[in-house]
């Protein structure tokens, strides 16, 4: 929440994280959240982040309060249909609980450190009500396989909005 101006009231901020930010790992695994980042996650998140492999090499990082809107979507999975039981079993699996502590430093579990195959440095890249936290190279790597080019991409995903 942010006052708008001079007025007294509140206005509510929406989780928009974006950007790119290059950052370091300290030897425990934790990583500064980035201050623009910071301004967006919200009070009802209580700076507690649910941290998981994302489907890409990368790991996903949700605040609370966006955790609980996509655990409402996987509710909805099927526990009968084996490839939506199985989605919602890998989704949850190797998912932590970490709170930001005083200097808004999250530690990310070794485990998915070595899924990513993040060392020292790391990518922290904002996914609108996500972030997402890669090694920079495979990250490189990822964004290489794409040989169209982003306006073609852009044209194909974006035709109907």
């Amino acid at each position: 929440m942010v006052k708008s101006g001079r007025y007294s009231h509140v206005l509510p901020i929406k989780t928009m994280f974006q950007g790119s930010f290059k950052y370091s790992v300290d030897n425990k695994g934790r990583v500064s959240l980035p201050a623009k980042l910071r301004k967006y996650v919200s009070l009802e998140a209580n700076d507690t982040f649910i941290i998981l492999p994302g489907v890409a090499e990368c790991i996903n990082v949700y605040p609370l309060d966006e955790w609980q809107k996509f655990l409402d979507t996987l509710k909805r999975l099927s526990q009968f249909d084996p490839q939506q039981a199985y989605f919602k079993r890998k989704m949850l699996d190797h998912a932590f609980e970490e709170k930001l502590d005083g200097q808004a430093r999250l530690t990310i579990p070794q485990l998915l450190l070595q899924k990513a195959k993040i060392d020292k440095e790391i990518l922290i890249i904002g996914q609108l009500e996500r972030i997402e936290l890669w090694n920079p190279k495979l990250y490189e790597e990822y964004d290489s396989r794409f040989t169209e080019s982003f306006a073609d991409i852009a044209k194909s995903v974006m035709h109907g909005s």
